[in-house]
């Protein structure tokens, strides 16, 4: 569009005389100078281009990741220790002792939120979950507790001293629990919701209903179920098919060699 074409002075180039001459002039001034403003601003515009300018977005300041491990997490991998749900994924971690809904009532465990286990019974505890899985494929290991470190140990031996619950807890002066060696697994199986199947009892509950030797008794004198029975029985058939040894008195403990074997093979985490 040619924006002077309604400023265009008469042919026989004089200024008209008159009103209507110095209207028309003062009009032809004032075209004169938007035409020049405007082509100006092209001439910045395309001036622009021609240099290149470029815009700058400024983004906002990404966060850093919290890291995925924990300082005492760390250390026991540093140790030697595998993450279980790395070595099998579809095994279920609740890690009870990092939570007030044990037996000791408070958290035990602010810093670990993970099971760790000596790499070869994670690979155990694996094998299990592929037996689970060929039996009952909509049913899951849940891991309760795994390698415990020595620091911990003491602190929850303190909190049983006094009560009725000292004989469940092993003395870390007198000698080392299997869990301390990282070769010790606490577990429930769950349902494909992720709710543990009823076993006759809660993990550590240390009364009678938590033994494995004298069930048919607690059926008969109504303390479990069969149910209950019955799923304490695939978990005892999935783990010690696998290589695990079974607790008397706690359903739901199991160990990845005899102690007198990790006494000599393993180190204590003492963190």
């Amino acid at each position: 569009m040619n924006i002077l074409k309604n400023f265009s002075s008469p042919s026989s180039g004089r200024v008209p005389s008159g009103r209507d001459g110095r209207g028309k002039a003062i009009a032809a001034v004032w075209g004169l100078a938007i035409a020049a403003a405007l082509l100006c601003c092209v001439s910045c515009h395309s001036t622009s281009k021609e240099k290149g300018t470029t815009t700058v977005t400024i983004l906002e300041k990404q966060q850093p990741e919290a890291p995925k491990y924990t300082e005492m997490e760390q250390q026991l991998l540093d140790f030697g220790l595998v993450d279980i749900a790395e070595v099998d994924s579809t095994i279920g971690v609740f890690i009870v002792y990092a939570t007030p809904d044990n037996f000791l009532g408070h958290v035990l465990y602010p810093e670990i939120h993970h099971a760790f286990a000596i790499p070869a019974m994670a690979q155990k505890l694996a094998r299990a979950q592929q037996r689970l899985k060929a039996i009952r494929p909509d049913l899951s290991l849940l891991v309760y507790d795994a390698a415990r470190p020595l620091s911990v140990q003491r602190e929850m031996w303190e909190s049983v001293k006094g009560t009725p619950n000292i004989s469940f807890v092993a003395n870390p002066a007198k000698g080392r629990g299997m869990h301390n060696y990282g070769a010790a697994v606490d577990i429930t199986i769950m349902d494909s919701t992720g709710n543990p199947l009823p076993m006759g009892s809660k993990h550590d509950y240390f009364g009678p209903e938590a033994r494995i030797d004298h069930e048919s008794e607690l059926v008969a004198n109504g303390l479990i179920t069969k149910e209950e029975l019955e799923n304490r029985k695939l978990l005892r058939r999935v783990m010690t098919e696998s290589g695990f040894i079974t607790c008397v008195s706690e359903w739901w403990h199991f160990n990845h060699i005899p102690s007198i074997r990790a006494k000599s093979e393993l180190k204590i985490i003492d963190l």
